[in-house]
């Protein structure tokens, strides 16, 4: 099919919606050149022999043999992905890639980092991330490891992945190599992989690593991905795949961004019983992304987690779009809630508000006293539609010494 022109993963839904063009099936194809041919105890250790699994159906455990672990629990690696289609990304490809190379960089001075990247772009991908990245070739599309590596949940001492099916955000964009990438990574690494009905992405779930789980209406209830199926379906295939007990719904937002406003950019757990929740810059006016934020406070007011606890709030506020480096326009994702959480440090964008940034930096560490706060440029991600958390997918378990 002819290439739509190249636009931000956050623009894209708005842009075919204003073109009448919105449904099922309309998708932004890649350039065909592109392509050739837990903490201490709890944490599992490195990965099981590729004998014991990576491809096929396994049978589901009880609900509480389970566990969905928090992202401040122990990485035995982290998962990135070199962007690879010029077709997605147009003449911004080279400062996207800039800026993975800058984020995995960062991260690998504190953990193993792995790069999946098309095996003809692998020799200058381990070029622009250097040697303390381990580039691993793949066909891979696009940057967006949150939501084209399996989910990993632990069960018994072994880690496991979840494929939820990945169809570009509900058919937005066309990935044929990113939906593969979740069965691909379980079988290079041997991780036992399950399936579900589900169709959703790893940047849809936030969880404590207790129970408890965060999700937006608008990115998994929803016909694009799942239709026909009730809420109480989906919650209860969600706690059976991924043993979690409590799930706190929000609104979400639909049809303005592609991926349905993914919570990881909205709410984030740093414990059990905390969040830290976005919040526009003061004086900006109101829009569906701070009605938003105004309904999960709302939600979060009166919430319990799994352990029937209350929630406290935290907000986390955006920089002021007149003083950051670029020019943040309605598809910039100014939100410092895209963040990860490593072994060592946490990880948020820096976006050249010298005030704002300050700020976040010291909210995080406040909640992470032991770790380092690395504050990482990432205009061209961000004016893309995503964050530092969107291009990272951690692996519980425990690095090599």
């Amino acid at each position: 099919m002819p290439e739509l022109p190249m636009m931000p993963r956050r623009a894209m839904l708005r842009s075919l919606a204003g073109a009448g063009a919105l449904a099922l099936g309309v998708t932004a194809c890649s350039d065909s050149t592109d392509s050739p041919g837990s903490s201490g105890t709890t944490a599992p250790g490195s990965s099981p022999p590729a004998t014991s699994g990576g491809t096929g159906t396994v049978p589901e455990p009880a609900v509480s043999a389970r566990r969905f672990g928090a992202e401040w629990d122990s990485h035995v690696r982290t998962f990135m992905s070199w962007p690879a289609a010029t077709g997605i990304w147009g003449d911004d490809l080279p400062a996207v890639r800039e800026d993975i190379a800058r984020v995995a960089r960062a991260i690998a001075a504190t953990e193993p980092v792995v790069l999946l990247a098309r095996p003809d772009q692998a020799d200058a991908a381990r070029r622009a991330v250097g040697a303390d990245v381990d580039v691993v070739p793949m066909q891979v599309d696009d940057l967006w490891a949150r939501d084209t590596v399996p989910v990993f949940v632990e069960e018994a001492g072994t880690v496991h992945g979840v494929d939820f099916n990945f169809n570009g955000w509900g058919d937005k964009q066309s990935h044929e190599h990113d939906a593969r990438v979740a069965r691909e990574v379980s079988a290079k690494y041997g991780i036992p992989l399950d399936r579900t009905w589900l169709v959703a992405e790893g940047g849809s779930f936030e969880t404590d690593g207790v129970g408890t789980l965060m999700v937006t209406e608008s990115s998994i209830v929803n016909d694009n991905r799942n239709p026909g199926r009730t809420r109480q379906q989906i919650e209860d295939e969600l706690e059976r795949v991924l043993g979690v007990t409590k799930v706190i719904w929000f609104e979400g937002v639909r049809n303005q961004d592609i991926t349905d406003a993914h919570v990881d950019s909205l709410a984030r757990f740093v414990a059990p019983g905390v969040v830290l929740l976005d919040k526009a810059f003061p004086g900006e006016p109101a829009d569906s992304w701070s009605r938003s934020a105004d309904q999960a406070r709302t939600v979060l007011r009166d919430a319990t987690d799994a352990r029937g606890e209350p929630i406290r709030v935290v907000d986390l506020p955006q920089p002021d779009p007149e003083r950051m480096t670029a020019p943040p326009g309605d598809d910039f994702v100014s939100s410092y809630v895209n963040f990860f959480i490593g072994n060592r440090a946490v990880f948020l964008p820096r976006f050249g508000d010298k005030a704002a940034d300050d700020r976040a930096r010291g909210i995080l560490r406040d909640h992470f006293p032991t770790r380092d706060v690395v504050m990482v440029r990432i205009d061209a991600i961000a004016a893309g539609g995503g964050g530092i958390h969107c291009a990272t997918h951690d692996q519980p378990g425990t690095p090599p010494a």
